[in-house]
């Protein structure tokens, strides 16, 4: 968490903003008191597949028509 004036946000945010880091609040003080929060944004996860094999085990329960085909598609099945 950083703090600074107003008047030094004003003289400095853009440079200020481009020096955050992702998740990091800079706060604005008038007269020593906290008057605006800025956070940066966060950067967005990429969500990784697990890898073959790393969820052996987690499967319970596989109906036993499980690779029947579905009432629906018969028809289109034939």
């Amino acid at each position: 968490m950083t703090k600074v004036t107003i008047e030094e946000a004003q003289a400095n945010l853009k440079e200020l903003i481009h020096q955050m880091r992702p998740g990091e609040e800079l706060i604005i003080t008038e007269n020593q008191q906290a008057v605006a929060k800025l956070v940066s944004e966060s950067l967005p996860t990429r969500k990784q597949r697990p890898g073959p094999g790393l969820l052996q085990g987690r499967v319970i329960y596989m109906a036993v028509d499980f690779n029947e085909p579905l009432d629906d598609l018969k028809e289109y099945m034939e």
